[in-house]
């Protein structure tokens, strides 16, 4: 089954936040309501990158990976070169 990598902008400031799912746009969905924790805090956020991949181990490696970047140009230009290309 596909897992992907996501990557998610808050509307409200810019922030990104970078995680693993099944199914991004569900994910997307539960970032959206009310809840606590960081994602609740920049509400209302928007999908502006995706990855799949054949196995969730994989896509946790891939998360892992651009969770140590510590880069938001990285980020973007990630997002950049989906979007263009």
């Amino acid at each position: 089954m596909a897992h992907f990598v996501y990557i998610i902008q808050s509307e409200l400031d810019g922030t990104f936040y970078i995680g693993e799912s099944k199914d991004p746009t569900d994910r997307l969905e539960k970032h959206n309501r009310p809840h606590k924790g960081f994602t609740a805090r920049k509400q209302p956020w928007k999908i502006v990158y995706t990855e799949e991949f054949n196995s969730r181990a994989e896509a946790k490696k891939r998360e892992a990976f651009l969770k140590k970047q510590k880069s938001r140009q990285f980020l973007v230009d990630l997002i950049s070169k989906n979007t263009n290309g």
